[in-house]
């Protein structure tokens, strides 16, 4: 990706690189407080799981309350066939083509299923949605769905909700360079404001995240703090980290020598 400071999805540009999900709150105003002080570029918002949970009309007056765009997700979803079903759904619900794709594998470690995420990706594609694919750094499955056209590609830090971090850094760096040109959002384990800020200083466009705010003990305060730490991840890729060495190199110059020069 370009170093732009704006993130462009189609002809949208996105206040922020906070992709922020909306699901298991405390409380409606606990959602409302968290989206209105992190004010993120994108609400994610499943279907299947707030249709499931009752939470009906109150929950979308309050999602469509925020003038942030939607990005339904299809959470809940074991195939290939409930994938698309819902993302039709969602299609028609929330007049958009965006969707983020979830086709998992196991209960266990909610792995995305990399044939059905193929496989769907594939029949959205036909039918004129831009999918963004929740999957893990595999850079061969990263190529697959690249083919079938997705410029936007969204491993995992971890297992979602078990906010452990980034469990493969160098494979996530590894998907960087292999794609510099693909919009990459880290999607899933992050639990701390250190963790978003280490995906974003690997030159990732963006992060998605929801436990760790709804399971914050103030998730409305721990959404401010994870902007913020986006932000300033960013803004360290942009301003270039040092190379990391294995020797110690001293800060302090030497005496005639004030100045450090490039040779």
């Amino acid at each position: 990706m370009s170093k732009n400071t704006a993130l462009h999805i189609d002809d949208r540009i996105l206040s922020s690189r906070l992709f922020l999900g909306t699901a298991s709150y405390p409380s409606p105003e606990e959602l409302k407080q968290s989206i209105a002080l992190s004010k993120p570029g994108l609400l994610t918002v499943s279907l299947r799981r707030e249709s499931a949970a009752g939470k009906g009309q109150k929950f979308w007056d309050i999602i469509k309350g925020f003038d942030v765009p939607i990005l339904p997700n299809t959470a809940g979803c074991y195939s290939a066939a409930q994938a698309i079903t819902t993302a039709e759904m969602a299609r028609e619900i929330f007049g958009t083509h965006w969707i983020k794709l979830e086709v998992i594998a196991n209960d266990y470690t909610l792995e995305p299923d990399a044939k059905g995420l193929v496989e769907a990706t594939r029949a959205l594609t036909d039918k004129g949605f831009k999918v963004f694919p929740y999957m893990t750094e595999d850079l061969e499955l990263a190529q697959t769905l690249s083919d079938i056209g997705c410029d936007i590609l969204m491993p995992w830090g971890a297992p979602i909700g078990t906010g452990r971090g980034l469990n493969n850094p160098q494979g996530l760096r590894a998907m960087r360079e292999r794609f510099p040109d693909k919009i990459l959002v880290v999607d899933a384990g992050i639990g701390a404001p250190s963790h978003a800020a280490s995906a974003m200083e690997l030159g990732y466009d963006a992060v998605l995240l929801n436990t760790a705010v709804s399971k914050a003990t103030k998730p409305a305060a721990m959404a401010s703090a994870l902007a913020k730490s986006i932000e300033a991840g960013r803004e360290g890729f942009l301003a270039g980290l040092i190379a990391r060495q294995e020797t110690a190199a001293p800060s302090t110059p030497m005496i005639d020598r004030p100045f450090w020069h490039k040779k």
